[in-house]
């Protein structure tokens, strides 16, 4: 008798092994919802049995002594953060050095994604309290929420002024930069008013990786703690679905490459520079990058005290 198992995950194109049946566990009868917006509380979620989770707010809860959520040492989405961070083109500034004193705005404090920007800039030695920050919503679509909830410090971290999108904000000097996973629409045409701070964020992010040797991870696989202690094999099975679904996906990407115009460029620069082992899972693969985001945790506010890999994830 199969395992139902049911996922709320984003769109993930690797993903598509898994929905078409090339990638399967006889044990497990996947089941997966995908979402655009993360579940808000997985505990209490009658819908899921397990989600695609933020990695700062698990380690949030874990160090607030939460263990409803059982993290699995699977991050489902990674990036480099260099590349987050915009301007506008009038703007003069072409380095992360020279956002120090300047108006810096998030579109939220304590995401995995915002907090790992921020690591990049701390690497060049420009911290939280080397700027001013503002948190806001990106766009006049975007809704208004709060954005910082326990962490604004008036002064040094504050919620906009007057709900002012943050892109209105870089055209009239209100901010010099802004950290968002999501470029604003017609970001990328030629008549656009913005641009990325780094003028070849690619290199940068690449001598990040040489130094400290991983791309970051945003969101991990979480499990109701409840359904692992019921199926302990659960975690690792579904983990290693996922890492095959990603290495059939790129494998097709890189037969198929016609996809788009210069994917092949791109998975050859990703080879050349990252090596074969740069989305592994599991802790030991993961032990680094996970200790920097806990030490940058603490540095940047979002928790008080020191985590160990055991705390963070404790079945493995």
């Amino acid at each position: 008798m199969t395992l139902i198992v049911r996922l709320a995950l984003r769109d993930w194109d690797y993903l598509t092994p898994l929905l078409l049946g090339d990638v399967v566990d006889p044990r497990i009868d996947l089941q997966i919802g995908r979402v655009g917006t993360l579940v808000a509380d997985l505990a209490v979620n009658a819908a899921y049995d397990g989600a695609e989770i933020s990695f700062s707010r698990y380690v949030q809860d874990r160090a607030a002594g939460m263990a409803e959520v059982l993290g699995v040492p699977q991050f489902l989405m990674r990036g480099f953060r260099h590349r987050c961070i915009i301007t506008a083109k009038t703007n003069p500034i072409t380095r992360l050095q020279d956002l120090a004193g300047k108006k810096i705005g998030v579109t939220g404090w304590q995401d995995s994604g915002n907090s790992w920007t921020r690591a990049a800039l701390a690497d060049l030695g420009v911290g939280v309290e080397d700027a001013m920050w503002y948190a806001g919503r990106l766009t006049s679509a975007h809704p208004i929420t709060d954005r910082l909830g326990r962490f604004a410090r008036p002064g040094r971290i504050e919620a906009m002024p007057g709900e002012q999108p943050m892109i209105a904000a870089l055209l009239d000097g209100g901010l010099d930069a802004v950290f968002t996973p999501f470029m604003p629409s017609g970001f990328f045409r030629q008549d656009s008013p913005f641009r990325h701070v780094l003028p070849d964020f690619r290199s940068a992010e690449i001598a990040y990786f040489d130094r400290v040797g991983y791309v970051p991870g945003m969101h991990i696989l979480g499990l109701k703690a409840s359904f692992a202690a019921k199926h302990p094999w659960v975690g690792a099975a579904l983990s290693d679905l996922f890492d095959q679904a990603l290495a059939m996906w790129l494998e097709k990407r890189r037969k198929y490459a016609e996809t788009t115009p210069w994917i092949i460029q791109d998975i050859a620069v990703m080879d050349a520079a990252l090596g074969a082992s740069w989305a592994a899972s599991g802790v030991a693969a993961n032990a680094t990058m996970v200790g920097d985001f806990v030490r940058q945790a603490r540095e940047q506010g979002l928790i008080t005290r020191d985590l160990t890999l055991a705390e963070i994830f404790p079945a493995d």
